[in-house]
């Protein structure tokens, strides 16, 4: 299989083979905390269009970074191999030299860090320790000498920080103050940005295994991880219902919903399948993610 690789890469240029690096169709994961915190804070009557725009930016690098870092990581502790079930990985398969990938990793991350002093300007010291911490998170998960994604904290570390974390820290950016709203807010867009990490999961259970990458997937098995995503994805549809019944939710409250029948097929299909056939269900899920978060944050202005 190895030896098949070199006569495939040259088509693939070196500006696709970046872009299969960065990962765009990640991004979502990265907008939708900034749309839905801003939207939390806006309801409140707070919003400033430059603290949205900067922290839409770093997001997203904080999430290209994250990505660029897997790639090389995986590769250097051998969990990346020619048995991947998931899109290539550019550093295992040739397309960038490892070196590379870690210097664009540190560019990525740097260029992160400036777009949060601007942020620590506005928000100050929270934003500062929210930024710290989002970054270290991020080379941690696949980094350093315990790894977190390789001990079963991936799941946990996935919630907080790109859910909680970045929820709750775009709407103190607007408010300067951590809001009842923001807070249950951040439930729904943390559940499903770790449904994104468990379809991936739940697909690599065997080739983790194999490799010595103990996942929270690989540690609990095939039907746990199936029982976690149906939890992730009906605290994520309830939570609109129960701000309603909570008497502070809009009329609108039930907009979140028109994404019920994608999560319905979703279900059908991450309960019956495992390995390759998962891939569209990990496409489909960030899709969810992303509409959902979409129509949440209207609802929440609205």
């Amino acid at each position: 299989m190895e030896s098949a690789l070199p006569s495939q890469q040259p088509h693939i240029g070196p500006v696709r083979a970046w872009l299969l690096a960065a990962r765009p169709a990640t991004l979502p994961a990265a907008i939708t905390p900034v749309l839905v915190g801003s939207a939390a804070a806006a309801s409140t009557g707070y919003f400033r269009a430059d603290a949205f725009l900067v922290a839409l930016v770093a997001s997203m690098l904080i999430q290209v970074g994250t990505n660029l870092a897997n790639d090389y990581f995986d590769f250097v502790k051998g969990a990346d191999t020619a048995a991947r079930l998931g899109p290539r990985r550019v550093t295992q398969s040739g397309l960038i030299p490892p070196r590379a990938v870690w210097r664009a990793t540190l560019l990525v991350f740097g260029l992160a860090a400036v777009c949060g002093l601007y942020l620590v300007a506005v928000g100050g010291w929270p934003i500062l320790v929210i930024g710290v911490a989002s970054i270290a998170a991020a080379v941690l998960y696949t980094g350093g000498p315990w790894p977190l994604g390789y001990h079963g904290l991936g799941d946990l570390t996935c919630f907080l920080f790109f859910g909680l974390v970045a929820v709750i820290g775009t709407a103190f950016l607007h408010t300067g103050r951590v809001t009842p709203v923001a807070v249950v807010a951040a439930i729904p867009v943390a559940c499903l940005v770790t449904a994104i990490l468990v379809v991936n999961n739940l697909r690599d259970i065997a080739t983790d295994r194999a490799t010595g990458k103990y996942t929270l997937a690989v540690l609990i098995g095939r039907r746990a991880t199936r029982v976690e995503y149906v939890l992730l994805l009906a605290v994520a549809f309830a939570v609109p219902l129960g701000r309603w019944l909570a008497g502070v939710a809009s009329p609108w409250f039930w907009l979140p919903w028109l994404t019920a029948p994608l999560a319905v097929s979703l279900l059908r299909v991450v309960l019956r399948q495992q390995g390759p056939p998962l891939n569209p269900a990990l496409r489909d899920t960030a899709r969810l993610h992303l509409f959902f978060g979409v129509l949440f944050a209207l609802s929440l202005l609205l």
